[in-house]
């Protein structure tokens, strides 16, 4: 079958231009100048005989028409480097690449990986962390602009901490974590114990800036109102950029920290750390598995997933 398509380098540039809403970051993804982005662009405009953006002053938007090809045309790429990725793993189909946030790789994750290759010895699991995998703001462009390592094949799968709006991609709940108080035993005990809430104005809040958004990361501030505190100043005490430095500095005796409950439950149930208060607050976040739906069918991937949603029912039934 003959297809009638326009060129590729054209309908690349386009995706780049439209994920990016930028000739310029398009140009650098691409490793080509504006100019040469602005050309394919009218090129395919011509082609097509309808305009794909409006050019505004200082911004890039979509047309109807632009915004109604750009999931095809995703997808299209996807099934592309799905076909690549499929041909260059023909004689080694067993390798499995996980990309992690941080402190869920750290506390959570690979605590269990025993279990998955003692249950899979034939694959070559391959784990990476980045903070990238966390939703900041919830901002779609820049979301987007981290799964492109997922559709060059860099990663097959992303466990990703957000809203779980990632379209064009599978998308699997893991679990939602409520975020509890935390501290090391010797803080409720000595010459200032933590016998009830008040007791916190005499002791070191640390916080946790994993969410960058105020507005979206629990934090002290609302568990005071909701336990129906006053008279502490919430904004005291050191920021931490993850979840692994503040759940440490708790560890290490250094103050009390709104922590994941799931990700610090091997700490509790080994006395390493305690909750001095049954109070919890819901995140508004979740973890996520997210993959390219061409990837999803891979025997590594499907094992893998099946894997982890078992064990984050089994392991955390109350954070679902």
């Amino acid at each position: 079958m003959t297809y009638r398509l326009p060129p590729l380098v054209a309908l690349r540039a386009f995706e780049s231009a439209a994920r990016h809403l930028s000739f310029k970051k398009a140009a650098e993804e691409l490793h080509v100048t504006p100019a040469a982005i602005s050309q394919q662009i009218k090129g395919l405009e011509s082609y097509l005989g309808v305009p794909l953006f409006r050019r505004l002053t200082r911004a890039l938007e979509l047309t109807e028409q632009g915004a109604a090809m750009l999931p095809k045309i995703r997808e299209g790429f996807e099934c592309l480097a799905a076909a690549v990725e499929t041909t260059r793993q023909i004689q080694d189909g067993t390798l499995l690449k996980v990309t992690a946030p941080p402190t869920f790789a750290t506390r959570w994750l690979v605590p269990r990986l025993p279990r998955f290759m003692a249950a899979h010895p034939e694959l070559e699991l391959r784990l990476a962390s980045s903070r990238d995998t966390v939703d900041r703001r919830g901002e779609t462009s820049v979301l987007e602009e981290d799964f492109v390592d997922l559709r060059e094949a860099v990663s097959e799968i992303a466990i990703r901490y957000g809203t779980g709006a990632y379209p064009g991609y599978r998308v699997e709940k893991i679990f939602t974590p409520d975020y509890i108080a935390i501290c090391s035993p010797g803080l409720l005990v000595g010459d200032r114990p933590l016998n009830e809430p008040q007791d916190l104005g005499r002791h070191i809040l640390i916080h946790d800036e994993t969410i960058d958004d105020e507005g979206k990361q629990p934090g002290w501030s609302e568990w005071f109102r909701i336990a129906g505190i006053t008279g502490i100043d919430a904004r005291r005490g050191p920021h931490y950029s993850n979840s692994v430095l503040a759940v440490q500095a708790a560890l290490d005796g250094g103050g009390v920290a709104l922590a994941p409950r799931p990700l610090v439950e091997a700490e509790l149930a080994a006395g390493r750390l305690v909750t001095p208060f049954p109070l919890a607050l819901p995140s508004p976040y979740s973890y996520y598995m997210v993959m390219p739906e061409a990837m999803a069918q891979r025997a590594p991937v499907a094992a893998f997933r099946e894997w982890l949603l078992d064990e984050a029912l089994v392991t955390s039934p109350t954070a679902n």
